[in-house]
């Protein structure tokens, strides 16, 4: 029998087919494999794996602090006051929670003018220290008169100013701590002084009401 030779030029061609296939063969990474179905079905229905989700119909809980919508409420507020006996370490914190509670709603002269006078009245209604400046208020500072706390454990521990339902009317609200005659001591008192603006000598000034 006698045989054909084979073109030169299918040859070629031939090899170089076979060159490009094995090159493309080669070239494919192992990790771009597609994964067998029989694995992915597996995967989707491993009971330890569906018991990590939480149900569609059942609410994932809030991950913001119960305590971010506590503070809003008069609980929390009483428990961001320090305990009774805290002493000169828990005043800042008295401050801070007046301050939370009646927003700033005068300008800075009045405020600052409104706290001396409000300080300046406690400390001579409590101790009797200055009265003679307040002579209005009280009348009888040219007797002796046994003050009601002494002097030495009087502090006044936070004190704001603010409107008292008109820009002409206005209280400042004093929280302090004092011992009694009797030898109690006793923090964390609350007193409220009255102001009403007053045009005295051609100006406008704080004049505190008499206490009721």
């Amino acid at each position: 029998m006698t045989t054909t030779p084979r073109s030169p030029r299918l040859l070629l061609l031939s090899t170089v087919i076979l060159a490009v296939a094995g090159v493309a063969l080669l070239g494919v990474p192992h990790g771009q494999e597609q994964p067998a179905p029989a694995s992915t079905a597996h995967a989707t229905t491993d009971p330890s794996s569906a018991a990590e989700v939480p149900p569609a119909s059942k609410p994932i809980a809030s991950t913001v602090p119960s305590a971010t919508f506590a503070a809003s409420t008069p609980s929390a507020v009483e428990s961001a006051l320090p305990p009774h006996g805290e002493g000169v370490a828990g005043d800042p914190a008295v401050q801070r929670n007046l301050e939370a509670a009646w927003p700033a709603d005068l300008s800075s002269n009045d405020e600052r003018e409104l706290l001396a006078a409000g300080r300046s009245l406690l400390r001579a209604d409590a101790t009797g220290v200055g009265r003679a400046k307040w002579p209005e208020d009280f009348p009888d500072s040219g007797r002796a008169v046994a003050p009601a706390f002494a002097t030495a454990r009087f502090r006044i521990q936070a004190a704001i100013a603010r409107r008292d339902g008109s820009p002409g009317k206005a209280v400042v609200h004093l929280v302090w701590a004092g011992m009694d005659r009797g030898g109690t001591f006793t923090d964390l008192r609350i007193t409220d002084w009255c102001f009403t603006r007053a045009i005295k000598k051609g100006r406008a000034t704080w004049t505190p009401q008499p206490r009721t």
